[in-house]
């Protein structure tokens, strides 16, 4: 069976940094594209990185050049580097993976296929 579970989320302050995690049972990197997104209370899903299975990545804008994503294939771990985080960026955030998905729908959630419950992060100002 598939399963997600993501870790390393927290309350740091602004201009501080996080990591967070994902390891994933039942399917493996090379096969599927994975991404992280985050959701804000009354606020919509957000793509925030990809990285495809041959490991090239893609950003949000928001947050290139301070979030890095990357990934363990021996391991089935997906992180999520974040670094100079600011209010902004506090949200719930989610890892996600599905086998196949086009360069055009990298960032909409609904793409994906599986899911993991989530990790809270929080930044203060």
């Amino acid at each position: 069976e598939v399963q997600l579970v993501e870790s390393g989320g927290g309350l740091v302050q602004s201009g501080g940094s996080l990591r967070l995690s994902c390891v994933n049972s039942g399917f493996t990197h090379k096969s599927h594209c994975m991404g992280w997104f985050r959701q804000a209370p009354g606020k919509e899903r957000e793509g925030v990185a990809t990285i495809e299975p041959h490991g090239d990545a893609n950003y949000a804008d928001s947050v290139r050049g301070r979030f890095t994503i990357s990934k363990d294939n021996a391991k089935n771990i997906l992180y999520l580097q974040m670094n100079s985080l600011s209010p902004e960026d506090t949200a719930m955030y989610f890892c996600a993976a599905d086998a196949w998905v086009t360069s055009s729908r990298w960032f909409d959630g609904d793409a994906y296929k599986f899911w993991g419950q989530g990790t809270q992060v929080t930044v203060s100002s």
